[in-house]
């Protein structure tokens, strides 16, 4: 016969998962019950602590569903077999959680950064996030950059408008996962990381499927390092990581790794994300992005009314980037032949 392990009735199950992450977790880790907090009062869940549940928000927000019909590097690539921006986010997440079970840091919270770091992504990858903040900046001096949309996502957006109200911890790793800012908690920088290693490794991989490169054409000075396939080059990273971090106040690379990384990310840049085979209809997205932008500005009234609801209070231009922002590459073109292909036309 099982036997129950007796609950105290006045504890709550949130309680005793709080108190278990004292005794478990690293002295360095955001502990939830210690958390800043949120910027709307909100009644706490009695099963789960507060990063567990903005995990839980994010993973059922609009947004996050979205991500699986946009762009990560290839533009409608033919085969079911490359990254969206989805597959990415999950990649990402599951790289950095394998670093925070390692060096006994919070789960929960690793995991709500990473699944909403790049919620603002929009259409087409960064040939969207291009055209919209060229034209942004053009009209109204605002810019667009994907990690603070995605903070504009679960503040302004999600939920018809309330947002996803989530801590400070988790808003703080969301906007702060881009190289050239520091999240405040060592969940926040391992995303943080996680997201570079990702996006390197796994865009060698789609580039390798597309026959844009060949396993071959990696120079030699990162394979004798790294190895000469995904699973090598992943392994060593997140081992580097786990080893130059374990019980530091600090999650980082060695230096030896963040040099070669840097240029493992030129070589990318110079052999992979310039490519005709990558970035051949990148002019071509850009325009459409653009002409949307433009003819939601002209014509608001056509906007879902979540959006026109947030013209009460916010400028016109942001509003329409937020809606052209949020689409999927398919809702993209489907809007863009619409509005500009006259109707039976689009057989021709």
């Amino acid at each position: 016969m099982i036997e129950l392990i007796p609950i105290e009735e006045s504890k709550l199950i949130r309680e005793y998962r709080e108190e278990l992450e004292h005794e478990t977790l690293s002295p360095y880790a955001a502990f939830s019950d210690m958390t800043r907090g949120r910027e709307k009062e909100d009644k706490e869940c009695d099963l789960r602590p507060c990063y567990q549940r903005d995990r839980d928000r994010i993973l059922y927000s609009r947004a996050f569903r979205r991500l699986n019909g946009k762009t990560q590097v290839f533009l409608a690539p033919e085969g079911d077999h490359y990254r969206t921006r989805l597959t990415h986010t999950l990649e990402v997440n599951q790289t950095a959680r394998a670093i925070a079970k390692a060096l006994r840091l919070n789960e929960d919270l690793t995991d709500a950064i990473a699944l909403g770091h790049d919620l603002g992504h929009t259409p087409f990858g960064h040939a969207g996030e291009r055209a919209l903040n060229r034209v942004l900046q053009q009209k109204c001096g605002m810019s667009f950059k994907h990690f603070e949309q995605s903070i504009r996502v679960v503040d302004r957006i999600e939920k018809h408008g309330e947002g996803l109200n989530l801590t400070w911890e988790v808003r703080d790793g969301i906007v702060n996962h881009q190289v050239d800012t520091i999240p405040a908690t060592l969940e926040g920088r391992i995303v943080r990381l996680s997201d570079k290693i990702a996006y390197i490794n796994h865009d060698i991989d789609d580039a390798i499927r597309g026959n844009v490169i060949s396993e071959k054409d990696i120079p030699k000075r990162f394979t004798e390092v790294l190895g000469n396939s995904l699973t090598s080059r992943l392994n060593y990273e997140i081992h580097d990581i786990i080893r130059t971090s374990f019980g530091k106040n600090d999650v980082t690379m060695s230096k030896g790794l963040q040099e070669l990384t840097q240029e493992l990310r030129e070589w990318m840049f110079a052999n992979v994300y310039t490519n005709p085979v990558c970035k051949g209809q990148e002019a071509k997205a850009e325009a459409m992005v653009i002409e949307l932008f433009e003819y939601y500005c002209n014509n608001p009234e056509l906007m879902p009314e979540d959006y026109r609801r947030m013209l009460e209070n916010d400028d016109l231009n942001r509003v329409v980037a937020d809606y052209v922002s949020g689409m999927t590459d398919r809702f993209a073109v489907a809007r863009f032949k619409e509005i500009k292909v006259p109707f039976g036309w689009d057989v021709y």
